[in-house]
């Protein structure tokens, strides 16, 4: 399949539970090499928006193309093996295994080998398994993680832990979801992941959609913006003309 400009169109998107509607006909387009941002108060429906993009909600309503493809309501594997990664606000890895053994295990749905060449070790799986080492190495050397690579991953301070999440979601996504990159971060730290953030999606050429409540990390990262309010679109267009918005600073901003 060719290309295409947008890498993510998201038409009337809308997901009900029981009597509650957490979103209501959000569209949103992001072309190929953007950093995009989602943002709102608590419970305004970005965590959903995300769950629904990767499969863990089946939308009620509404499209989701990726890259041309559909991909609405499909199971969370298969949208993961089409293009999306996530990580999450509350820091998900595999605390008691080694930093290399989390990026590999990120990379392990993309491997070659069948589940029975896997278990009977035959020569594919060695191969698939070297490449994955190698490929894994490649990654943290580019996170400056590589001299941490057999440390257990809890042993990692907080700032490198999120480097590390982010590291194991680059198994060759099309998109990579931020939900929270920042939370918990001092101010160092957070001026480290912007820079991060802006060298994986120029190093590899990645499109990033975030979720973020640091204003400071959304103006300096984010080109465009997408507002919620009560699982509805507030506001939608460039960075600073929606922070500026008046509708924005009143629901959003508190000022």
């Amino acid at each position: 399949m060719a290309e295409t400009k947008n890498i993510l169109e998201v038409k009337n998107l809308s997901i009900q539970f029981g009597g509650l509607r957490a979103v209501d006909g959000l569209n949103m387009t992001i072309r190929r090499g953007q950093l995009y941002g989602l943002i709102g108060p608590n419970g305004a429906g970005k965590t959903t928006v995300f769950n629904m993009l990767t499969g863990v909600y089946k939308p009620t309503a509404g499209t989701i193309l990726l890259d041309g493809e559909n991909i609405t309501g499909k199971p969370a594997i298969a949208i993961n093996k089409a293009g999306i990664a996530r990580t999450f606000q509350n820091i998900r890895l595999f605390k008691n295994m080694s930093v290399l053994d989390n990026v590999k295990a990120g990379l392990h749905n993309h491997t070659n080998y069948t589940a029975i060449e896997g278990a009977l070790r035959l020569p594919r799986y060695f191969k698939e398994e070297k490449r994955i080492t190698a490929k894994a190495l490649e990654l943290l050397k580019v996170f400056e993680l590589d001299g941490e690579a057999q440390q257990l991953a809890a042993n990692l301070p907080y700032g490198k832990q999120r480097k590390l999440e982010i590291a194991r979601a680059l198994a060759d996504p099309k998109l990579l979801l931020l939900d929270e990159p920042a939370a918990g971060m001092n101010p160092n730290e957070t001026a480290e992941l912007m820079n991060t953030i802006h060298f994986v999606r120029d190093e590899f050429k990645m499109t990033i959609l975030l979720i973020e409540h640091d204003m400071k990390l959304v103006s300096g990262i984010c080109e465009e913006l997408t507002v919620l309010n009560f699982g509805q679109e507030l506001a939608q267009g460039e960075t600073s003309a929606v922070l500026n918005d008046p509708k924005v600073i009143t629901a959003y901003l508190g000022e």
